[in-house]
């Protein structure tokens, strides 16, 4: 018996809130403190997203598309800010380059979210 859509998407959020479950659990509060913790429970939330979005593309005739740029931009800025020693950036920078990957991150996942609620709206 194959899954429905909608079976596809509750499972697939459930297993990223036990993601973020593991994330929260296993980390010191001291920890979400650094720009690290931030980027990755960002970079979390934007899979789901992601996620979501490849799981409603399936049956639709014209797929909506993610914002590549925004991705990009945000992945190039979340390993920034995760290896700051590496490319010897200072505490301030690291922690823009942070909120820059969880801005762009943030802004692609608004992007997506809206073009779902105006799909829906849309009858075809």
């Amino acid at each position: 018996m194959p899954a429905s859509p909608q079976r596809k998407t509750v499972i697939a959020s459930g297993l990223l809130c036990c993601a973020l479950i593991l994330v929260v659990l296993f980390t010191s509060p001291a920890a979400f403190r650094s720009p690290a913790a931030v980027v990755v429970i960002s970079a979390i939330g934007a899979a789901a997203v992601l996620l979501q979005l490849r799981l409603r593309n399936d049956p639709q005739p014209r797929p909506l598309r993610p914002a590549l740029v925004l991705n990009s931009l945000g992945i190039l800025f979340a390993v920034a800010a995760l290896f700051p020693a590496a490319l010897h950036l200072g505490p301030r920078l690291t922690e823009a380059v942070a909120l820059g990957a969880v801005g762009s991150f943030a802004v692609s996942s608004a992007l997506i979210l809206h073009s779902f609620r105006k799909h829906a709206a849309k009858p075809e």
